[in-house]
């Protein structure tokens, strides 16, 4: 059922929150290197950024079976959830956004293609598991990101409506799934551009959640 106001603000994890693309980029190529499979920055922001494990081991792993792709797609995860450990910082602006956000009474949902406890750890570890009403896991539904449904399981959980909300992501996959539920999008540029996000259906991009321009926008569609 859609509340009152149906305003929701729904975020991405990795790159969104916490700026930890560069170690999944290492976790990567610590296990796909020995496999034939080396990513720089520009590789990873377009075959690996924001796409759920399955879809990563179709098309990196082919030649081993789905067990045998998961077990691999796993320590990739237990590497990066020890190099990340210790090292989580929130975004500029975040803790404040959430704040103001709290206060206006707006619902919260986390809506990712991480793994689960991937996502409870980057949560815990900035200290802001208990702001969000969900965790939206893409690997736990029938379709992740780049499809809407990620989104949509988010919009239901916080009672909220498209139009009124707002979604913030830094990949691409991420930035289509949310544009494909009817939830205007703003790109972190933690990775890519602003031409890329917008490119990939972005309404705007910022630098972080205090930039000036963004919390302009937020102000007058959150009304607060």
């Amino acid at each position: 059922m859609i509340e009152a106001n149906g305003k929701a603000l729904l975020f991405d994890i990795d790159g969104t929150l916490a700026n930890t693309d560069p170690l999944h980029l290492r976790a990567f190529n610590h296990v796909f290197g020995p496999r034939g499979h080396v990513f720089d920055h520009a590789r990873f922001s377009k075959e690996l950024q924001g796409f759920a494990n399955a879809s990563i081991g179709e098309r990196f792993l082919s030649d081993e079976s789905v067990e045998r792709r998961a077990v691999i797609l796993g320590e990739k995860e237990e590497v990066f959830r020890t190099l990340v450990a210790g090292q989580i910082e929130p975004l500029p602006g975040l803790m404040a956004l959430l704040d103001q956000a709290d206060a206006a009474g707006i619902p919260m949902v986390a809506v990712t293609n991480a793994p689960r406890l991937n996502a409870e750890l980057l949560l815990s570890g900035l200290g802001i598991t208990h702001r969000f009403k969900a965790i939206v896991i893409g690997d736990e539904l029938p379709h992740g990101k780049p499809h809407p449904l990620p989104y949509q399981e988010g919009l239901r959980f916080a009672g909220a409506s498209p139009a009124a909300s707002i979604a913030f992501e830094d990949s691409r996959s991420g930035v289509q799934s949310a544009a494909a539920a009817g939830i205007p999008t703003i790109g972190i540029r933690t990775s890519l551009s602003h031409a890329d996000l917008v490119d990939a259906g972005a309404l705007a991009s910022a630098s972080a959640f205090d930039d000036p321009e963004l919390l302009v926008r937020l102000a007058a569609a959150m009304a607060w």
